[in-house]
């Protein structure tokens, strides 16, 4: 995985060097707490997918600017932030296999320092006059708290509904993505309809993202995220949802009766796991999370064949075959 991620950097290798450290100036902070927890999210940041978004899809559309930098700065602050503020409201004490911020700092520094990533975000995309990458940002975070407000309503009535299920995702997940895709080609051209495609390739990307990491709920590999997760947190995901539309009443109410009253029992969860294996729920989440990756290279082909069309396209199989 680690080689695959290497090749298709290689259209970027520079300006994501440049980036990290850009990125790292730019969360300065004359504060010596807020720059410690700071250095610290910095060190232990992830693989760097969506700044390679960003800067793909520049080059991608067309070219490369200064603008790149700042989109891709926008994308991976505001998504810090959300993962500070996520870890607070989910009560989680690990990301990454690293301590999160809350369970090394409190809860109370936690949310201030998620609050100062969104301003630094802000005050970034103003700083360079940048206010369409800023209103394409804000409006993914803005979708990013409804979805998440959403999860929380239906998972309370466990309202199973595909429907919902993939508003959910779209605003949780893949429209952050769609913002990282989208804000890379806002970087290079003001054309509305490139905007649009890059947007759409991203949203479909972010969706099909998400299935694998449902699908990774109710595998046997060791994934860095526990079996059943999502079960024990009444998330609807995909294969449960197929699982439960597929199932006689009865075997439907009982299955939702265990996710409402006993999500907390392992032996429970791990039923339930067994009724979404024994269903056609894994496979069909695999069809669909392969038709979305196939939307999203249909939109991509309508762009000029380029080493960052086909880092793009390596990228998207990268995240739909990933194992972890």
């Amino acid at each position: 995985m680690g080689r695959t991620l290497d090749r298709i950097k290689q259209p970027i290798a520079q300006e994501l060097d440049d980036f990290e450290k850009r990125f790292r100036d730019t969360l300065r902070s004359p504060v010596a707490l807020m720059d410690r927890i700071t250095y610290y999210i910095v060190r232990r940041k992830g693989k760097q997918v969506r700044p390679m978004f960003v800067f793909l899809s520049a080059k991608a559309c067309g070219g490369f600017t200064d603008e790149s930098y700042v989109a891709a700065s926008l994308i991976e602050i505001l998504h810090t932030a959300s993962l500070v503020h996520d870890d607070v409201v989910d009560e989680s004490y690990e990301r990454r296999g690293f301590f999160s911020i809350n369970a090394l700092w409190k809860n109370k520094i936690a949310v201030l320092v998620g609050d100062y990533f969104l301003a630094k975000g802000l005050l970034i995309a103003l700083k360079h006059k940048q206010y369409r990458i800023l209103e394409i940002t804000s409006t993914a975070v803005q979708a990013l708290s409804e979805g998440e407000l959403l999860q929380i309503e239906k998972a309370r009535r466990l309202d199973i509904d595909e429907a919902i299920y993939f508003e959910v995702i779209r605003q949780k997940t893949a429209s952050l993505i769609a913002a990282a895709c989208e804000a890379g080609a806002a970087s290079v051209t003001q054309d509305e309809t490139t905007l649009r495609l890059m947007h759409d390739f991203g949203e479909k990307i972010g969706i099909a993202f998400q299935i694998r990491d449902d699908l990774f709920d109710f595998g046997t590999d060791n994934v860095g995220k526990p079996l059943g997760i999502d079960i024990k947190e009444k998330k609807m995901t995909l294969p449960l949802i197929h699982a439960l539309n597929q199932a006689p009443a009865g075997e439907r109410s009982h299955i939702i009766r265990l996710i409402k009253k006993y999500s907390d029992k392992p032996e429970k969860v791990a039923e339930v796991i067994r009724f979404v294996h024994a269903s056609a729920g894994i496979a069909y989440a695999e069809a669909a999370m392969y038709r979305y990756r196939d939307e999203a290279f249909a939109l991509l082909h309508q762009l000029p064949s380029s080493p960052a069309r086909e880092s793009l396209e390596a990228l998207v199989n990268y995240v739909v075959e990933r194992k972890y």
